[in-house]
């Protein structure tokens, strides 16, 4: 590599005119919905009831905080301002914390561990669709980082303490299931780019319906298994 060379290359993939603004969409919701999670984490952790959790959260909100850096250099990597890139999303994001704000510590964690886990899962089926790079990076940044470890270790020992905290977290989950897949549905009518990924990718063909349907139950049977690992029933 020569000094005039960059350090890194754009993939040639990324000159497509219909599959660039999808890849956009998916780093610009990506990074948006990283930029939330750290400043929830953050007011998450004022509720935390030791010094230990709120110390564990504040480390969970930076590490989301550096997984937004990640996604705003590619970003601008790309040409592209992250600013830009994640306005779109911020009504639909800023809709669902809204109407799921906790009211106390458990709730938040569950909301971090079920809610973005439900996102979670279906940016990595979606990233099934885009190019090497682009799929190295959104793997990375959605990577467990130890907050569902922490996270089903608080909510198990409280219900431990208390059964009944138990029965009022499994609304709680079940509410944010209905949130979340609200917000997803709105975020698919608006981004007709990021959608498209899901039936026609770079490096393989896209799902046909049976496919997406399948897709699905797999999102849902993940959400079971969240659900169980807290001990609560979905």
């Amino acid at each position: 590599m020569t000094a005039e060379q960059p350090a890194e290359q754009v993939p040639s993939a990324l000159d497509d005119p219909v599959y660039r603004p999808a890849v956009i969409d998916l780093l610009g919701v990506l990074a948006y919905g990283e930029l939330t999670a750290f400043e929830r984490f953050v007011m998450d952790a004022t509720m935390a009831p030791t010094v230990d959790d709120k110390a564990a959260l504040d480390a969970l909100a930076v590490n989301e905080f550096h997984h937004f850096e990640r996604l705003r250099d590619r970003l601008q990597l790309l040409g592209v301002d992250p600013v830009s890139a994640m306005e779109p999303f911020r009504t639909a994001f800023d809709a669902f914390h809204e109407h799921t704000a906790p009211s106390d510590w458990l709730e938040g964690l569950v909301k971090a561990y079920v809610g973005d886990g439900i996102a979670t899962d279906f940016y990595r089926e979606v990233a099934a669709y885009v190019d090497a790079d682009t799929r190295a990076l959104v793997l990375e940044v959605l990577e467990n980082s130890g907050q569902a470890e922490f996270i089903v270790d608080r909510v198990r020992k409280a219900i431990e303490e208390d059964q009944r905290i138990g029965g009022r977290l499994a609304l709680w989950g079940r509410r944010l299931v209905g949130e979340a897949w609200s917000q997803a549905q709105r975020v698919a009518a608006d981004r007709d780019a990021l959608t498209a990924l899901l039936v026609g990718g770079v490096d393989r063909p896209g799902m046909d319906l049976a496919a997406i349907g399948r897709m699905f139950a797999r999102l849902t049977e993940m959400h079971t298994q969240r659900m169980t690992a807290l001990g609560l029933q979905a």
